[in-house]
């Protein structure tokens, strides 16, 4: 679970990082050194958003399993107080890592909706 927890830490880093690559209104001017850095830079986020996106997918494999477990037993999707305490963790952990509670949440609401919808769909399937 360490290893999940880090591995959200370097994704929420990274969207962070991300956000603030497209913010960006004007080119930096960057001497040879520093376009250097910046390509190892940027290959290393290329990376970790690869593995990221493939963390993600491996959570939502777990959700498909909860899904059909509450599919059969008809147990709706949304359980409020579960997100609630995944949330609290969740902010809890980004506090560790330097990030604020807006983004943790907003981040955690999109990851929720998603394995909402997967639920769902599971559901209808039914």
């Amino acid at each position: 679970m360490k290893f999940y927890s880090r591995v959200l830490g370097v994704f929420l880093v990274t969207l962070f990082n991300y956000s603030l690559v497209s913010a960006q209104t004007t080119p930096m001017k960057a001497t040879k050194s520093t376009d250097q850095s910046l390509q190892v830079s940027r290959k290393k986020i290329d990376s970790l958003d690869k593995a990221l996106i493939a963390l993600v997918g491996e959570r939502e494999r777990v959700v498909k399993e909860i899904g059909i477990y509450k599919a059969k037993n008809n147990i709706p999707s949304l359980q409020a107080d579960r997100f609630k305490q995944v949330l609290e963790k969740s902010i809890e952990a980004g506090k560790k890592e330097g990030l604020s509670a807006t983004f943790i949440t907003e981040l955690m609401n999109a990851i929720h909706k998603e394995s909402l919808r997967i639920e769902d769909e599971i559901k209808a399937q039914k």
